[in-house]
């Protein structure tokens, strides 16, 4: 009887609560947690679901682009083999810029005379600058080898294809807000080096300018002009795509049949292969959220 009354009046355990501050619970340990901790664990709440057609078209935009960097070393293997000379490139240069001037004024959504001045300014600026400092990049590695040129040239090149924004570009558009990200403008940068060892190696200057403004055409403004196409019209850009798919694949054939037999199967393991694999490994995908999480805020902060 004495036991029962004392068993009544001992004080109740207190209940555990899931509480952030506040030190240990009386009764508990620090670290401790009931069967109500994983009632609020989610499991695959951000995954999503991709579909293998979408993932394919979307490949799309790194194979165009490994495209032209294939066309770029196309040009400059013909021209360190003197099968391109100075007015052959001046008439590429100048076809290239007139294309891109004219693809991006017919992209944007409203023409304008202020537009077309602004491009014309810039492309002066461009052109003019690079005239004055082709002298210097001719002489810039008169001292190193052409093995060594060439061996840094194909790192610099796999930096910028590792580091470049396949879905943007780091040239802005007008009233662009985004500013450009720092792994791109490091591959822009690589790209740039690789274009004035290049230049380096040719003998006159006019070669060398005309080396450098197609190089730079490429790797500054092919990306704007083919994403102001994306832009445009999503079939526009496929269209565009295949095409230069198969006028890479064509030249490169005709310069050597094993790079021909390697590009295409690259092409086909960016474009097939990779999407493939990609959706398969969404299966093995596994996400869980709780109370572990940390706390996001729901709404934004302004100044």
């Amino acid at each position: 009887m004495v036991s029962s009354m004392t068993e009544s009046t001992s004080p109740a355990k207190p209940k555990w609560k899931k509480v952030v501050y506040g030190g240990m619970q009386p009764g508990f340990d620090d670290n401790h947690t009931d069967e109500s901790f994983l009632e609020d664990m989610v499991t695959n709440a951000n995954v999503v679901k991709r579909d293998l057609l979408k993932v394919m078209q979307d490949s799309v935009s790194i194979s165009q682009y490994l495209c032209i960097v294939a066309l770029t070393g196309l040009v400059w293997t013909y021209t360190l083999r003197s099968t391109l000379n100075e007015n052959s490139l001046l008439l590429l240069d100048v076809t290239l810029l007139g294309l891109g001037f004219l693809i991006l004024l017919l992209t944007q959504e409203m023409l304008s005379l202020n537009l077309f001045l602004h491009y014309l300014l810039n492309v002066s600026f461009f052109t003019s600058g690079l005239y004055l400092l082709a002298p210097i990049y001719q002489t810039l590695t008169r001292s190193i080898s052409s093995d060594s040129i060439l061996a840094v040239t194909v790192s610099l090149l796999l930096l910028h294809l590792f580091f470049h924004d396949y879905f943007g570009s780091t040239v802005r558009t007008l009233g662009a807000l985004n500013s450009p990200t720092l792994t791109s403008c490091i591959s822009l940068n690589a790209s740039i080096v690789a274009s004035v060892f290049i230049a380096s190696r040719l003998p006159s200057t006019l070669l060398v300018f005309a080396i450098m403004h197609f190089s730079l055409q490429v790797f500054l403004f092919a990306p704007l002009v083919t994403y102001c196409i994306k832009k445009y019209s999503f079939r526009l850009h496929m269209w565009f795509s295949f095409g230069l798919m198969i006028a890479t694949l064509a030249l490169v054939y005709t310069l050597h049949l094993f790079l021909f037999v390697m590009f295409l199967g690259l092409l086909i393991i960016v474009s097939a292969v990779c999407p493939y694999w990609l959706i398969q490994m969404q299966e093995y995908k596994f996400e869980i959220h709780g109370p572990w999480d940390e706390a996001k805020l729901c709404f934004d902060i302004i100044d």
